[in-house]
């Protein structure tokens, strides 16, 4: 492995851990929502806001803690050989599967930074330029210059009605994340494979 490679899989795997071990702690969050909502539906009048707050805790509870996850190997993977064989063999294996995970978080990104971009009123075609154009306004113009940028913002159906462009950033950045931990796995992978330390 090369300095480059180890301090980039150094990094990304410090950062990934200390944020999955923070945001673990989210389900007491979710759970906190949701009891609120069993008591405010029994005892006083119902709120409006805890379903749907509860479905944005457990989104930010799994997109962000899914980078620490993949680091555990912790996620789910079909093990009926896989435990037998060597170390060797599993780091091909994982090398050549993280692959396709890659290319589905490139494509899930992609998505999501368009639907972030839609979120925020932008309904062209290139949701990257909007995201630029829109930091170097918010750089140059401040909070104004931004504002201008955006159009009619989007928002849930609910009647509650909150507005949706922070969960969508939330997933993103949790997609981003995973992606780098993919890159990382990778990297641990090859190193493996050429009976390197990691």
């Amino acid at each position: 492995m090369t300095r480059f490679e180890r301090s980039f899989v150094r990094r990304v795997d410090g950062l990934n851990r200390h944020l999955g071990r923070v945001v673990m702690y989210g389900i007491f969050a979710m759970m906190a929502i949701l009891l609120w909502s069993s008591i405010s539906k029994t005892v006083f009048m119902p709120s409006l806001w805890t379903l749907e707050m509860a479905q944005f805790a457990m989104v930010a509870y799994y997109i962000l803690g899914g980078p620490y996850s993949l680091q555990l190997g912790a996620n789910v993977r079909m093990d009926l050989f896989y435990h037998e064989w060597t170390s060797r063999k599993k780091a091909w294996v994982d090398a050549f599967t993280v692959l396709f995970l890659m290319f589905y978080l490139g494509v899930m990104i992609y998505g999501g930074v368009g639907s972030t971009a839609y979120s925020l009123g932008y309904f062209g075609t290139e949701p990257f330029v909007f995201f630029k154009d829109l930091a170097v306004a918010f750089v140059t113009g401040g909070p104004d210059g931004a504002r201008e940028l955006m159009g009619y913002m989007e928002r849930s159906a609910t009647a509650w009605r909150p507005y949706l462009w922070p969960i969508k950033t939330i997933m993103c950045i949790g997609l981003f994340l995973m992606l780098l931990q993919a890159i990382s796995e990778l990297i641990k992978d090859i190193a493996r494979i050429r009976g390197e330390e990691i």
